[in-house]
């Protein structure tokens, strides 16, 4: 046996052949392990499954040896019942594997429902262990999902207590102690009136790849991903096709990405036997790292809408310009306001709004952008834009200003520093210098700093923590020629959240430095 490495398929005259993988039975959710050497698939209606022809899916796995994967071979009795069984993912060291499916130890169907984990031992793997989410229900009989590699976020298709449709994309995220959050609906950006199944999510949590049957595709059921641009995990970008590369007529489900590896995975009816066949789609590590928008990632007064290209060849370097266009308006009222837009990048781009508050611009899509919004009575707006290696002809990027006036608060998103310390990190100073720009064009404005932190740690710690960087953001904007007295701080620490601390993606909205208007 052999690591899947980039060596291996270097070596190979072909893509790793799946060969002996995909055989007569329907294979379904391909998966394979942190250490590349081991491919896990569910098999559905195999004589040998525990359940005999009628057992809807018992996990298999293949070994790779060279270029190829063996002959599956059945997981056993410990991983495997009489229900639907598969693989949700693994922890980054592989010692644990979490499991499509609960169990009662006796090879029967459970009773209850939800997902399980086993560890590795000197013989294999531990008898599955059940974890328990609240308010769990799926009327489907197949669940399919994917946790994440910290084992802190589940994400699944169900047809559950709010479906939209037949089956729906849920996520529920672990608290900590063996406890786990009620699931939540992704919402209608995600989710229609057919089927959403199969959900997966990039390593870094913020792209989803779901299929669906309830979009204009190219067949039965299509692969999708969207961005997450905040974290409510209901807002979400556009879904856009992978296009003819993993897309076809037939049914293409389970899409997971190994960027490292630069493939990836899915199952797809395309020329098989009627049932799914394993496929491998290869792409690029730089365009999986950035399929989507690296948007604000907790910026809800930024609406982002993508319209896709629709071709199969890749754009010419002319072709690679995109129309950017929306609106400008007042958070607080929805009017529109005339503005100036800056996107800055190796050349400086610049468009003005009309009355209504609307604007468009062409730009190259091959850069990284800085965009500045500013209007006479408004704190002005900074936003980054990556759409290097993007094939889009549109972007709609829509933009909320906050009025200058005493009690006015604004969150500097971009203004970050390095973990638990107070040294600023060199991308905070675009935004900095906007805010002394601020100051200096209105003079009479004064403005208290405000740092938080969430509610993990000392909370004398916190404090102090707060302040320093409240000081280290006011010593900036003196340097910058802001007058001292226009600047007053105070560290919060954990004090005043704004979401709860019970999971990592709501605590990131915790950690954040504001200013406030006091004098206008």
């Amino acid at each position: 046996m052999f690591f899947l490495s980039n060596l291996a398929m270097a070596q190979s005259s072909s893509p790793t052949s799946f060969g002996l993988v995909n055989g007569v039975y329907d294979e379904q959710n391909p998966i394979i392990s942190p250490d590349g050497k081991v491919l896990y698939i569910t098999l559905a209606n195999h004589p040998q499954n525990i359940g005999g022809k009628k057992d809807l899916g018992d996990i298999w796995f293949s070994l790779l040896i060279g270029s190829e994967w063996t002959n599956p071979i059945h997981a056993g009795n410990v991983l495997n019942d009489t229900g639907y069984n598969g693989v949700a993912g693994f922890s980054a060291d592989g010692n644990t594997m979490f499991l499509l499916s609960h169990y009662d130890g006796t090879n029967a169907k459970a009773n209850t429902q939800g997902i399980a984990y086993s560890r590795k031992i000197s013989s294999g793997w531990s008898s599955p262990e059940n974890i328990l989410i609240p308010y769990f229900l799926n009327r489907s009989p197949v669940l399919c999902g994917y946790v994440s590699s910290d084992g802190s976020i589940f994400v699944f298709s169900a047809d559950s207590y709010n479906t939209k449709g037949a089956e729906d994309i849920y996520v529920s995220f672990h608290k900590g102690a063996g406890q786990w959050t009620e699931p939540i609906n992704l919402g209608s950006s995600i989710n229609t009136e057919l089927q959403e199944l199969s959900p997966s999510l990039s390593a870094d949590q913020t792209i989803l790849y779901f299929s669906s049957n309830g979009r204009a595709g190219y067949g039965s059921y299509d692969v999708y991903y969207s961005q997450r641009l905040d974290d409510t995990w209901t807002n979400w970008s556009m879904p856009v096709s992978q296009g003819a590369n993993v897309n076809s007529e037939g049914r293409e489900l389970y899409y997971r990405p190994y960027p490292q590896q630069s493939f990836a995975l899915f199952t797809s009816t395309l020329n098989s036997d009627g049932y799914g066949d394993v496929r491998m789609a290869k792409v690029k590590k730089e365009i999986q790292d950035s399929l989507i928008l690296k948007v604000l990632k907790n910026a809800p007064d930024t609406v982002v809408k993508l319209v896709e290209i629709k071709r199969d060849k890749p754009l010419t370097k002319d072709e690679k310009v995109v129309r950017v266009f929306g609106k400008v308006v007042n958070i607080k009222t929805n009017a529109p306001v005339p503005a100036r837009l800056s996107f800055e990048s190796d050349t400086l781009n610049i468009s003005n709004t009309d009355v209504n508050g609307s604007y468009s611009i062409l730009i190259p899509s091959v850069n990284e952008y800085i965009i500045k919004v500013e209007a006479p009575d408004f704190v002005g707006s900074l936003e980054r834009l990556d759409i290097r290696t993007f094939e889009m002809k549109q972007l709609e990027m829509n933009f909320k200003l906050q009025q200058i006036e005493i009690g006015a608060t604004v969150n500097l998103k971009n203004v970050l520093f390095q973990q638990s310390t107070a040294i600023l990190l060199a991308e905070s100073s675009d935004e900095l210098n906007m805010v002394a720009d601020f100051m200096k064009t209105n003079p009479k404005v004064e403005i208290e700093l405000a740092g938080h932190t969430d509610n993990r740690g000392l909370h004398a710690h916190n404090v102090k923590l707060s302040r320093e960087r409240v000081e280290k953001i006011r010593e900036y904007l003196i340097s910058k020629g802001i007058e001292s007295r226009r600047i007053s701080g105070q560290g919060y620490g954990g004090i005043k959240p704004i979401a709860e601390n019970d999971a990592e993606e709501t605590r990131k909205l915790n950690r954040r430095v504001e200013f406030t208007i006091v004098k206008d």
